[in-house]
């Protein structure tokens, strides 16, 4: 009979197999959810969060329906699961309840959700705690499948869900699961901050699981005549990270959602007299609480000027002489302390710190609009000299988060007259410019065109008035941007054949074909045709070609397209593009890391396809040169590549390119990249024939000097080199070296600063940042709440010179530079550099009003101290070094985890000045013979492992070394790594 009743219920249902909920009527569940941050292991730490509450649905319009909450109740646990017991929180649910008072609107039809309304007063963050229920009522059931899967609208994105229903046909019970694969999704909802010069690889996760994310759903449906109704529903979701492979243990955090039906009442609920608002959809929305910093170092109070002057005179009085452990910490708190700083306060704190170095240097790191508006009106009001504007400039570029605020900052300074009166800074802010753009559209779904069009107007305006300058900076800021729209500026002054822009300078060539390679990471199907073209174009000049062939090779072709250029390789006539294309394939088969894989076995192919006498060719040709050391089980790695493009009538090559590239956890990020062309020093060179003729070393030698002496009578107009740098992926400062700038060097470095070296010698100290990191991921989970996965590195250097003159016989001060050629010279140099870095590895929940997070840190310190002594005899041709010592050589590391959770809206974390760790000195000395340089060089490395548990435990005892040192702090430590390294180096 039950059996009859329910095959009657489901065919009065028909295709209506979802859940309903009748008008009139209000449903009564109770939920209750959990998050957990911590390591798998038992026995360890852990930071939990509870809240139970009763939600209550009711309808209110056809296909729409009414959500409210109820009388709820949090609790948070830290410490040893499951020993120990949670408490209760009570500022939190009293800060929403205004909030959880207002009834929100959704869209429900066929059991999908869609449009969610509500008032102003709600917040993103509350109404993401709706959303967690409203994806629990997510359900496209399918009466005629059993098992069957679906790319599934849910909270976090549109991801592939596996479905399973069976009947009871006994207790009249539909029984339904479904899990998610958060890792095969179409549309993937996430943020990340810090991230955008990295490029993806999502093999790298297929293989090394360093992210992975499920939620399973289990649920209990009663069929009723109008559906089917929710009787009960658990959700379990488990995400896991670990920055190396699976294989080496990863953090998790694990949440879990129960939701229980309890009654129905007969009424429903009313909303509000407010105008209700559409808010978005089921999808998560991110909020401002992204920007709150993870790591809560400084607790901000009322004193701000006090806390400033603390942190300051800490950094200035403890690295004075030598990089402290502390360091990289309190510039670390300097940041976060910043960060947190108005505008008016940034000009307040300058009014009593100007001359303070470590003010300026942070300012650019807190990566806020203020900073940025702070440093163009410093620079505007003669605050700033020309080299800090370059520096905190430069910092700025890469440090402020891209937005339209900032964006359109740099389009102000872009017109700034002053700015642009100066040609380093006016490069500088126009390659900020582009790179802002590029840091936006990498970061955010969408990358307006209007952002460009500025520069691909000025573009047009300089190619119609050939202002040739103009143009190689345009097409710069164009290929720093990376935006697709700009392919079309670049093809113009491309050197197509049957175009006009064929006429213009080879310089501008070259820069247009090199600003295709960011284009070609968004767009690379329609930059490998165009760079193809040119590739094939025999009558180009070879130097184009081969720029053409790197631009290829960005792309990550095919293999169909590297046979293709194999092809045209075997019948080139060309030596120089068939050498380079040769060397650069074969380079790039040697690749073992897994970010291009295709492009290496492509490659492996294409060398059984040409002859092996390509292989032969000297270093007189065009060469690509690619090496890299990569670990698939720790997921980190580093490439270098050296490009060098030849031509048979040149002394030298005609332009040098050197890059390197690092791996880590399954990304790959350009980091540096340095290119140098020698056309005007090549001319110096072929005026005298002499240098090319053969003869002993020190015969060249002397030929090539006076050769180089004949600079001065190059044209002004004429550079001698140039040269570009890029920093992770980005050009920052190109420069053209000809005779006015060298000859301004000279009058105002050169020669004074050589007479005050060698008569007075030269002491100092300099003690700075040269690195602040920040990169962040936020990832929804089926509660509501956003899991973050941060990683902070910071750097400290510092360095102490003394050099102290000897010369024979003594110069007076006023004396002529020949002088020096009859001059015994000796140079005694003490050098005392230092350097700390501390990086933090950071996963757990972060936003304004709650924050529970599991902390790795690594600390590495070291200090160098050494003597060189340098003689220079040039009447005798006598030249010698000796390094007299190296002496107190000091490295320390050390690696260790905690746990950390806040039990109100105001605790921070503060690191404990007992926080020490041990390493050893090594006091060695020797000095080496008269002209000569001996040195060889032993070390070992040995690493005491111990855990520490709270309670019993039977994993059996560890060796513990006396050394080891346990931090004592409120928190718990769950591991300590103690590693003791000695180097010695004779």
């Amino acid at each position: 009979m039950r059996a009859v009743v329910l095959a009657l219920s489901l065919a009065l249902v028909g295709a209506t197999v979802f859940p309903e909920f009748s008008a009139g009527k209000t449903y009564v569940y109770m939920y209750e959810m959990s998050v957990i941050n911590g390591l798998p292991e038992e026995g360890l730490a852990r930071a939990k969060m509870n809240a139970s509450c009763k939600f209550l649905i009711s309808a209110f319009d056809k296909n729409t329906y009414m959500l409210k909450v109820e009388d709820v109740m949090m609790q948070e646990f830290t410490g040893f699961w499951p020993k120990e017991h949670a408490e209760s929180i009570g500022n939190i649910p009293k800060a929403f309840t205004p909030e959880f008072n207002i009834p929100i609107k959704f869209e429900y039809s066929n059991g999908v959700v869609g449009k969610v309304y509500a008032p102003e007063g709600v917040s993103d963050l509350v109404l993401n705690f709706y959303r967690a229920v409203l994806n629990i009522i997510q359900l496209n059931i399918k009466k005629t499948h059993n098992v069957y899967d679906l790319q599934e609208t849910g909270i976090q994105g549109v991801c592939k869900t596996l479905y399973s229903v069976n009947e009871d046909v006994k207790a009249e019970r539909i029984h339904l699961t479904k899990t998610r694969d958060m890792n095969h999704c179409q549309e993937r909802v996430y943020r990340d901050m810090g991230l955008a010069y990295t490029e993806k690889c999502d093999k790298c996760q297929q293989e090394s699981k360093n992210l992975r994310g499920s939620t399973s759903y289990r649920y209990t449906l009663k069929p009723v005549l109008s559906g089917v109704m929710i009787l009960e529903a658990d959700v379990n979701e488990l995400i896991q990270f670990s920055p190396f492979s699976e294989s080496y243990g990863a953090a998790q955090t694990e949440t879990k959602q129960t939701f229980v039906f309890q009654e129905i009442q007969d009424s429903s609920i009313a909303p509000i007299s407010a105008e209700y608002h559409h808010r978005g959809s089921l999808k998560y929305e991110f909020t401002n609480d992204f920007e709150w910093t993870p790591l809560q170092l400084v607790n901000v109070t009322d004193e701000q000027a006090q806390v400033l002057k603390e942190l300051l005179n800490h950094l200035v009085t403890h690295n004075a002489e030598k990089v402290t452990d502390h360091a990289p910490l309190k510039y670390l708190e300097l940041v976060e302390f910043l960060r947190l700083a108005r505008y008016e306060d940034l000009e307040a704190f300058w009014s009593k710190y100007r001359d303070t170095l470590w003010l300026l240097e942070a300012i650019p790191a807190t990566g806020t609009s203020a900073a940025l508006r702070f440093i163009k009106e410093k620079f505007t009001s003669e605050d700033l000299s020309v080299t800090e504007a370059v520096r905190t400039l430069v910092a700025a570029v890469h440090m402020v988060t891209a937005n339209p605020e900032s964006i359109k900052l740099f389009e102000t300074l872009t017109e700034d007259s002053k700015l642009n009166a100066n040609p380093v800074l006016r490069e500088i802010v126009f390659l900020g410019y582009g790179t802002m753009i590029s840091k936006y559209c990498a970061e955010s779904d969408v990358c307006p065109v209007e952002y460009i069009k500025p520069i691909q107007k000025r573009l047009s305006e300089a190619v119609s008035k050939g202002e040739t300058e103009d143009i190689i900076l345009y097409v710069k800021v164009l290929g720093n941007a990376g935006h697709p729209s700009s392919l079309k500026s670049i093809t113009k002054i491309m050197p197509i054949h049957g175009t006009a822009a064929a006429s213009l300078p080879i310089t501008v060539h070259i820069e247009a074909i090199m600003a295709l390679r960011n284009i070609a990471k968004k767009e690379p199907r329609m930059v490998q045709e165009l760079a193809l073209q040119l590739y094939m174009d025999k009558a180009l000049d070879p130097e184009l070609r081969m720029l053409s062939c790197i631009v290829l090779f960005e792309t990550n072709p095919s293999m169909a397209l590297i046979s293709t250029l194999a092809n045209a390789v075997k019948s080139e006539e060309n030596l120089q593009v068939a050498s380079f294309t040769y060397s650069h394939m074969k380079s790039l088969s040697r690749s073992a890391s897994m970010i291009h894989p295709s492009v290496a076995a492509a490659c492996n192919v294409a060398m059984k396809i040409l002859s092996p006498k390509l292989d032969r060719l000297s270093l007189r040709y065009s060469k690509a040169v690619y090496g890299e050391a990569y670990s698939s089980s720790f997921m980190l790695g580093a490439a270098a590549t050296a490009f060098y493009i030849n031509d048979a009538a040149t002394f030298l090559p005609r332009s040098v390119v050197a890059k390197t590239k690092a791996f880590f956890v399954g990304a790959a990020a350009d980091v540096l990249e340095i290119g140098v062309r020698t056309d005007g020093l090549q001319e110096t060179l072929l005026k005298n024939p002499s240098v090319l003729k053969s003869g002993d070393r020190i015969t060249k030698m002397k030929r090539v000097i006076k050769a180089l002496s004949q600079w001065r009578s190059l044209p002004n107009n004429k550079p001698l080199a140039s040269f570009y740098i890029k920093l992770f992926g980005q050009e920052i400062a190109f420069a053209n070296i000809d005779k006015p700038m060298v000859e301004q060097a000279i009058a105002a470095f050169g020669v004074k600063a050589l007479k005050t070296l060698l008569l007075s010698g030269v002491s100092f100290n300099y003690t700075m940042p040269v690195m602040y990191t920040e990169m962040r991921r936020a990832i929804p989970t089926a509660t509501g709440i956003s899991v973050q996965l941060s990683l902070f590195s910071a750097a400290v250097a510092g360095a102490v010179v003394k050099i102290e003159p000897t010369l024979l016989p003594h110069l007076p001060e006023d004396f002529p530079l020949s002088r020096l050629l009859e001059t015994d010279i000796k140079l005694e140099t003490e050098i005392r550099p230092s350097f700390a870095m501390d990086t933090y590895a950071v996963m757990g929940i972060n936003n304004p009003f709650y924050h529970a997070i599991i902390v790795s840190r690594a600390k590495f310190n070291s200090t160098l101290p050494s003597k060189i002594s340098a003689r220079l005899d040039i009447k005798e041709g006598d030249f010698k070094i000796e390094f007299i010592n190296f002496a107190v050589h000091e490295e320390k590391m050390m690696v260790n985890r905690k746990k950390f959770r806040n039990q109100s809206e105001h605790t921070f974390w503060q690191e404990e000045s007992s926080d020490v760790f041990f390493g050893r000195n090594v006091n060695r000395e020797r000095n080496h013979g008269r002209g000569q340089g001996r040195g060889r060089g032993k070390g070992n490395f040995k690493g005491n492992y111990r855990r520490r548990f709270r309670g019993s435990s039977n994993r059996g005892s560890e060796q513990v070394d006396d050394g080891c040192w346990i931090c004592r702090q409120r928190d718990h430590w769950e591991k300590e790594i103690v590693l003791k390294g000695r180097n010695q180096i004779d």
